[in-house]
């Protein structure tokens, strides 16, 4: 599985509450990529401008990977308790992190912002 899915599947998790829509298609994603209905814990970290600006991880894992990321992304996003939760303007410059707690360790991903500068 490409890592860029599993960052496209965290971007759009955050873009589904900043246009509230739903986007994601988790049959035709779980359908393409089985893998992501197995459990596996994962940590999002959004970064704007190099520094920390939201982050969440797995507490108890009760949700397939897919369920896991879109979950993650969005509380890192609108709900971290340090932080405002994200505006568009700030999403366009936001760098994501995808951490994956697998059996055979750690695996991580990272997204460049879609504006830079």
């Amino acid at each position: 599985m490409s890592q860029s899915v599993l960052l496209t599947i965290a971007r759009a998790s955050i873009e589904e509450v900043l246009q509230a829509e739903n986007s994601i298609n988790r049959t035709e994603l779980l359908e393409s990529y089985p893998i992501l209905s197995q459990p596996i814990e994962c940590e999002i970290t959004l970064y704007l401008d190099n520094k920390l600006r939201g982050s969440a991880r797995t507490e108890k894992l009760e949700h397939s990977i897919l369920e896991e990321i879109i979950r993650n992304a969005k509380i890192a996003a609108f709900q971290d308790e340090n932080f405002d939760p994200l505006i568009t303007s700030e999403y366009l410059h936001t760098t994501i992190k995808l951490t994956l707690f697998t059996a055979d360790g750690e695996l991580s991903h990272q997204s460049e912002p879609i504006l830079k500068g």
